[in-house]
């Protein structure tokens, strides 16, 4: 293998990566942006969303986890209805 075929490969695996990110950072935004909205349109004050939205920017996987463990589900879960 040349010098220049090793380089064209570092290339594509490079593209491939940064596709990839850039993927994952576009989903990142849009679940940011959704619990945004979903905490305005369960009657949660702008604060408290913005709250959340800070809280998934800075820490995606923890926060979407706690802000679907406290979000007001109207007692739908477990029977209450």
């Amino acid at each position: 293998m040349s010098p220049m075929d090793i380089a064209l490969n570092a290339g594509g695996i490079i593209a491939v990566f940064f596709f990839i990110s850039i993927f994952f950072f576009v989903i990142h935004i849009l679940l940011c942006v959704w619990a945004y909205r979903d905490a305005r349109k369960r009657g949660r004050s702008p604060e408290f969303a913005l709250i959340v939205l800070v809280a998934l920017f800075f820490f995606p996987l923890l926060g979407l986890i706690v802000y679907l463990l406290i979000r007001n589900d109207d007692g739908r879960r477990y029977g209450r209805y």
